[in-house]
């Protein structure tokens, strides 16, 4: 693993947890964890339970014993570590967004391609997509049971930068980040509205607002003690997105429009990813706050039965589920990465394709840059290509 930050450690609870609960055709071994700071990354796999530590990912890659590379790394490097791992032979599981730029992405895409003629997996770690109502709301449209999608409403909204004076940490700084709330956390429902529906935006129109627009500097401790310096740095990503977008129709009309808003200065809100689809034959609504729980509506039912109804998802018919808890019992945040990791050892050993896979990543992109582009120019429509 590549990085040992926040994504770090939810990605190595997963591989820790996932082959203790699920058959999996293959065993990993958490054998060794990159990072730059020696101190700091032999702390982390002490911590979360990896045999070795390196700093030089580059030696690492070269390894004969190692199978699988893992990035979890700033997005400003996932295309160099994952297109040298891919060139090496490794299966590549690389976090979301796929990359900073349009260009980063279909360099990655290529090389996947590439790799992929020889077996070799990647995939992108969209792991909402894992969360078990999630996947039951997929089936549940996947089976008709919404009719034909009409709207979708998609937001993703955090209050984690409301404080004016916290730092300028990388997530703030396009070089590093490439986007702010636009890439951080609204291409998650992206890719829930297009991965639910099975539709793909093709336009979009909207507006990205940087609210704070000079932050502390982060000291020579940061990742440490997490304190600021005296000096102020310029913010230069969004702090708000809100966009409109058009899906394809496979009927050839007009298509489903959707409404998307990522925000980090929403008053509140921790972490609510939340997601409504509206269909001619009924309707669904999903909030990762009560990620559990799965509301749905059949409008083909007579008129004085008709309302939401709360679905519990926690059966073991549901998705992911028979291996865990007895039913009624709770899943978290973390399970979703355990999750992850039964798919794609599954892929690698069966070398069916994984997915989201890096082409998913890189249309995912083109929406980001077409939002940005849309923004700067006053929010007229661009096209996704």
């Amino acid at each position: 693993m590549i990085g040992y930050g926040f994504m770090g450690a939810t990605h190595s609870q997963g591989w820790r947890v996932a082959p203790r609960f699920f058959d999996l055709p293959a065993e990993p071994v958490m054998q060794v964890v990159v990072g730059r700071n020696e101190d700091a990354v032999s702390a982390a796999a002490r911590k979360w339970g990896w045999v070795e530590h390196a700093t030089d990912w580059r030696e690492v890659i070269a390894r004969d014993d190692i199978d699988v590379v893992d990035v979890v790394t700033s997005g400003d490097s996932h295309a160099e570590i994952a297109i040298a791992a891919l060139e090496a032979g490794k299966h590549v599981l690389c976090e979301k967004p796929l990359a900073n730029t349009v260009a980063e992405a279909e360099a990655m895409v290529a090389a996947a391609a590439r790799a992929g003629a020889a077996g070799t997996q990647s995939m992108v770690g969209f792991t909402y997509r894992r969360v078990p109502a999630v996947a039951y709301a997929r089936s549940l449209i996947a089976d008709g049971r919404l009719g034909t999608v009409r709207q979708i409403r998609a937001s993703y909204r955090q209050d984690w930068l409301m404080d004016a004076e916290a730092p300028l940490t990388w997530r703030l700084q396009k070089e590093r980040a490439g986007s702010g709330s636009l890439g951080d956390i609204g291409v998650h429902a992206v890719d829930l509205a297009e991965h639910l529906t099975g539709l793909q935006l093709t336009a979009v129109a909207g507006v990205l607002e940087t609210i704070v627009t000079e932050r502390p500097l982060m000291g020579e401790s940061i990742g440490l003690s997490g304190k600021a310096s005296t000096e102020r740095g310029e913010v230069t990503v969004d702090d708000l997105a809100i966009f409109t977008g058009r899906f394809a129709d496979p009927a050839g009309g007009a298509g489903a429009l959707g409404s998307f808003e990522a925000t980090r200065f929403a008053t509140g809100r921790k972490n609510a990813l939340r997601i409504e689809i509206s269909g001619s034959a009924g309707a669904l609504a999903f909030d990762l706050e009560r990620m559990n729980q799965l509301e749905f509506h059949d409008a083909t039912v007579p008129p004085l039965e008709q309302g939401f109804r709360t679905i519990l998802v926690t059966e073991h018919d549901h998705p992911y589920l028979a291996p865990w808890w007895p039913p009624g019992h709770m899943l978290g945040y973390e399970h979703a990465f355990s999750n992850q990791v039964h798919d794609f050892v599954n892929a690698v050993v069966t070398g069916e394709p994984s997915t989201p896979s890096f082409a998913e990543g890189l249309h995912l992109q083109k929406v980001l840059e077409a939002v940005q582009q849309s923004s700067a120019a006053d929010a007229a429509w661009r096209p996704v290509d």
